[in-house]
């Protein structure tokens, strides 16, 4: 099976509404703390936890990657509390993360990424109730 043409991809993830930007949120998300799960514990593991094995380095890049969804936050016109909320949670991953090694574990258990989805979420579903999913 072939990828998607550009176009496609373009359609359905660009631009500013707010399907788009659930959409890249998403994808960031599960990107950052769902790439595999572990077997035996059956748990999530993305990028996250795996930049945190790179001393100082990963921890701002997993920063990085993390303070964009709350940049994507603010193009939904989310409140500055919000904002501030999830700037919260993105930096105590960056603080935990710091530990060299040691890091990665409470960032395997403190998921900033989907602490922040989740107040997406609740702020799409509120403000925008066509885009609203079950999850299950």
């Amino acid at each position: 099976m072939s990828p998607p043409p550009l176009g496609d991809f373009a359609a359905r993830y660009a631009g500013k509404d707010p399907a788009a930007v659930r959409q890249r949120i998403e994808a960031m998300e599960h990107l950052l703390e769902g790439l595999f799960t572990i077997p035996g514990i059956n748990r999530k593991v993305g990028l996250d936890v795996l930049l945190d094995l790179l001393p100082i380095g990963g921890d701002i890049v997993g920063a990085a990657m993390g303070s964009w969804m709350v940049w994507e936050a603010r193009n939904l016109g989310m409140s500055k509390g919000q904002m501030a909320r999830m700037f919260g949670n993105v930096g105590i991953d960056f603080a935990l993360g710091l530990i060299p090694f040691i890091g990665a574990v409470p960032d395997f258990l403190f998921r900033s990424n989907t602490r922040n989805l989740k107040i997406i979420k609740r702020h799409l579903d509120k403000h925008h109730p066509a885009l609203a999913v079950i999850d299950q």
